[in-house]
């Protein structure tokens, strides 16, 4: 998005929760009135994005040297803003870096909020370049009922969890706001910055706050805005201000970074770039987000094989016939089959994902097989994760969480 249209990012924002027609879509809440879930092209009008196009792809592609990631070619990253500037740079051998968050709401991360780090630790290995993850066990303290040591507590164990998928900790750096922001006179002097510049009335309409919330909230945005800036870690970036940061983020996190690629300008920074992703769906079906706090509404990393299997077969919304006739005389519907959905992120082989597709909505392949094959992948992916996870010591943490130099000069 050019200077020109900067104006057009801060307009958009009052349509962040209720202008969606039907759809709902927040940080803090997602949801659908159709079964197909949430309209993602009109999405892209509302919050005045780009789409990722066959032209972006391809472009990746040829800059990283790399085939592009299935989350890619499937549309799971769907959406973006100046990631071209992003590759432009690339091409002119010169540096970026990602960040990326989570916020420590539960012990246990489920498989949707595995997707943008599923995605980042592609980005990062393609394109190899440093990462800042930050966990906001601030931010989950001021909206949920946890105190303070409980959030804090709760961002390591996710951590662990990020940890387990395999990042670089040469390359990588994970912070909770609440250890981090302490011990970072750089980072808090963004916040500052970022909050001079915001009024409580662009919060408002950006966030849908209201009289009634507390203040902790209301500058909020602005600790999630501070990793946007390459300043905020100068122990990293060797106080360089300048260098441009890619986000890839669920869309619902966008909001927050419309209001920072608004104020950047007037900071004398450069504005984030972004990839945004669908949601990843409830087993309930798509017009719901997964809830950390609804145990069957998704399937966590520390389930079992058996407790996979039976909410799979149990839970996960069919968009097969009632009856076996039904089926193979009508066929299934994909796009409301949550385990077609899933099947999509996991499944990473093409050819056989269009098998399914075609034979299930033939009414060939019946919902029970199909069901089957997600439920083996689902086994094959946690029961690796949970193996991977167990294997991680606090000291492994430690090395990820400490404020340093990563392996990157500038």
């Amino acid at each position: 998005m050019t200077e020109e249209t900067n104006g057009l990012e801060t307009k958009v924002e009052n349509m962040t929760t209720k202008n969606l027609e039907e759809d709902v879509v927040n940080p803090w809440e997602v949801a659908s009135s159709s079964d197909k879930g949430v309209d993602y092209d009109k999405l892209i009008k509302r919050f005045g994005s780009s789409k990722v196009d066959e032209e972006l792809i391809k472009r990746i592609e040829n800059v990283t040297g790399k085939p592009a990631h299935h989350f890619l070619k499937r549309g799971v990253f769907f959406s973006q803003r100046d990631m071209h500037q992003i590759l432009n740079l690339v091409e002119q051998k010169k540096p970026f870096y990602l960040y990326t968050g989570r916020g420590p709401s539960s012990e246990a991360m489920h498989l949707g909020h595995l997707i943008p780090f599923i995605f980042t630790k592609w980005l990062q290995e393609a394109f190899d370049v440093p990462l800042v993850v930050q966990l906001t066990d601030d931010e989950k303290f001021l909206w949920k009922d946890l105190t303070l040591e409980e959030a804090n507590r709760l961002s390591f164990e996710n951590a662990k969890d990020i940890i387990a998928l395999g990042f670089d900790v040469e390359k990588t750096f994970i912070f909770s706001d609440l250890e981090y922001i302490a011990q970072s006179p750089a980072f808090y002097k963004n916040m500052l910055r970022t909050q001079k510049l915001v009024t409580y009335n662009q919060v408002k309409g950006i966030f849908g706050f209201d009289d009634s919330t507390c203040i902790g909230k209301i500058s909020f945005p602005s600790i999630q805005a501070a990793p946007s800036f390459s300043s905020s870690f100068p122990q990293i970036f060797n106080n360089k201000t300048n260098i441009p940061c890619l986000i890839p983020c669920a869309i619902d996190q966008d909001p927050y970074f419309r209001m920072t690629r608004d104020v950047a300008p007037r900071l004398g920074y450069l504005k984030p770039a972004l990839m945004h992703s669908t949601f990843f769906p409830a087993l309930q079906g798509a017009q719901t987000k997964m809830s950390a706090s609804d145990p069957n509404s998704s399937i966590f990393l520390t389930d079992t094989d058996k407790q996979i299997k039976t909410k799979i077969n149990k839970y996960a919304f069919s968009g097969g016939g009632t009856t076996v006739e039904e089926h193979k005389e009508k066929g299934g519907n994909c796009d409301v089959d949550v385990s077609y959905q899933y099947l999509t992120f996991f499944l990473e082989d093409d050819n056989r994902l269009e098998e399914i597709r075609k034979t299930y909505t033939s009414g060939e392949l019946l919902t029970g097989y199909l069901k089957k094959e997600l439920i083996e992948i689902l086994q094959k992916i946690v029961g690796e994760h949970r193996q991977r996870r167990s294997q991680l010591t606090d000291d492994i943490v430690k090395q990820f969480m400490t404020p340093r130099k990563l392996k990157f000069d500038y």
